[in-house]
This record gives structure tokens, C-alpha cells and sequence, in this order.
């Protein structure tokens, strides 16, 4: 799959599915990992030690192995962005962000690169480019460039109505655990204050035609909100899928050699 594949998928009223890359360094996973389910991953650049030559090497190899490699950037910063594109990630997932601004400096560096400044700031805001050329040119450039917004806090919840209308989000990204904590209850994802919370960002985004995800690593969690209507499925990490398959195959494996 690719970044242009998973927006022509979610256009459709499917599902994608992914998870997290946030440990791994060797390029010989990818391949293994074709084949069994995985649309997408998104490197993880922000609590992560990745360099930009190791990620780039991420991305060729995920790429290659066809699924769709997207980068979770450090900050919601044009700059981050656009080394991201620019090493081949056919999106990024911007964290925290929590305005209208924030959301468009994104958008533009992710969808209008290598356009900057006064000219890739008219194009937000009336449409306008040097040429219609150039608009075609930009939109054939980066038709893979999946744009992610994060939305992370009480602040962004409050804002997501007029964040999902800025042209070229093609999702939003709940982070539970900093969600949870600006909440005030840290980790309670079953809390009715945090559940409610979730499901304003899902209300607001069907409502803009803009499918949302929560990171999870619990199934049962998952489970829940692709129940209420989650599509773009991002599932655990490989930091934790392979101790939780070892735990769960040798804890059967023990339980028959205690039989």
C-alpha cells in the first residue's frame, strides 16, 4: 500500500490497518512483515532515537516490502516535515498540535513541498498558485503525502471542529496517554471523561468526513473504538508485539508442560 492507496481506501469507507515502528533497526524486518495484515507503519522520530539516515533506511525498507511508510516527526514544525517527505515517507503523523496554525504549517510542507513562505502561505489561504502548471506538477509530486494531525490535549479537543476544515488533513490521531493526563486522569482510558473526550473527536471528525485513530496496544481497547467507528487502525508497536507473542505462545507452551 501506499500514502495515496490508504486515502483512496479511507475516501471509500475502509479500513487500514498499522502500528508503530519505535525499536527495530534492521532493514530485514520489513520483508518479513509483508503479507500478514499490515497496510502501514509509522516510524516513530519523536520518543525515539532514530537518526534521519536510519530512518530513511526505515522508510526505503518498509517501502519496498509494500506497506506504507509514514513518520511520526518530533514536533508539528514545516522543517521535520519536509525532511520526513524528503527521505521518502509517504506521510507524517504530527504530534501535539493544538491550532489552526499549527495544522496548516503541517499540511502545507507535507502536501506543497518544495513551496515555502509567502507562495506555499497563499495557497492555504486562497488556493493560488504561480501557476497551474506548478499545481500539477505539486499534486503529482506528492500524492503520497498522508497528513496526520495529532490531537493530544483538552486545548486541541476544543479546537478539532476548525482543525479538521483546513484542506489536506487526511486524519487525526488521538494520543491516548497524553490525552488522559491532560484530562487530569492519567491512564484511566475507561474513565467516562475520557471516553467522552474520544468520542467528541470521532463525532467532530464524521462529521468533516475525516477518519480519526487512538493508539492503542490493548486489543480490547482497540477493539472498542474500531467498534464505535475507528478506520484508520493503528495497533501496539514492534516494541511490544514480539514480547507480547512470546508471552502468550510459551505461556500455552508451559501450561501443557504443566498438564
Amino acid at each position: 500500500m501506499t500514502g495515496r492507496e490508504m486515502k483512496q481506501a479511507l475516501d471509500g469507507g475502509r479500513r487500514v490497518y498499522g502500528t508503530m515502528w519505535a525499536r527495530g533497526l534492521n532493514v530485514r524486518w520489513a520483508p518479513l512483515l509483508s503479507g500478514h495484515g499490515l497496510d502501514y507503519v509509522i516510524i516513530d522520530n519523536e520518543h525515539t532515537p532514530f537518526s534521519r539516515t536510519e530512518v530513511a533506511d526505515l522508510i526505503f525498507a518498509f517501502e519496498t516490502a509494500g506497506i506504507a511508510p509514514l513518520v511520526r516527526v518530533p514536533i508539528p514544525a514545516s522543517h521535520y516535515v519536509t525532511m520526513a517527505v524528503d527521505a521518502g515517507a509517504h506521510g507524517v503523523l504530527a504530534p501535539y498540535c493544538e491550532t489552526v496554525d499549527e495544522a496548516r504549517e503541517v499540511v502545507a510542507a507535507c502536501k506543497w513541498r518544495p513551496l515555502k513562505g509567502e507562495f506555499v502561505e497563499r495557497v492555504m489561504d486562497t488556493d493560488e498558485f504561480p501557476s497551474e502548471e506548478l499545481r500539477g506538477y505539486l499534486e503529482q509530486r506528492n500524492a503520497d503525502s498522508f497528513t496526520i494531525i495529532g490531537i493530544e490535549s483538552v486545548p486541541a479537543v476544543e479546537n478539532l471542529e476548525a482543525i479538521v476544515q483546513v484542506p489536506g488533513v487526511d486524519a487525526i490521531f488521538v494520543g491516548p496517554h497524553d490525552l488522559s493526563c491532560s484530562l487530569g486522569i492519567p491512564e484511566q482510558y475507561e474513565h467516562p471523561e475520557f471516553e467522552g473526550a474520544v468520542q467528541r473527536v470521532i463525532d467532530t471528525c464524521d462529521a468533516a468526513g475525516v477518519p480519526m485513530t487512538i493508539h492503542f496496544s490493548e486489543l480490547r481497547l482497540s477493539r472498542r473504538w474500531i467498534e464505535r467507528g475507528m478506520r484508520l487502525v493503528l495497533f501496539s508497536s514492534d516494541l511490544r508485539m514480539l514480547p507480547d507473542a512470546v508471552e502468550a505462545n510459551f505461556g500455552d507452551l508451559r501450561e501443557v508442560g504443566r498438564a
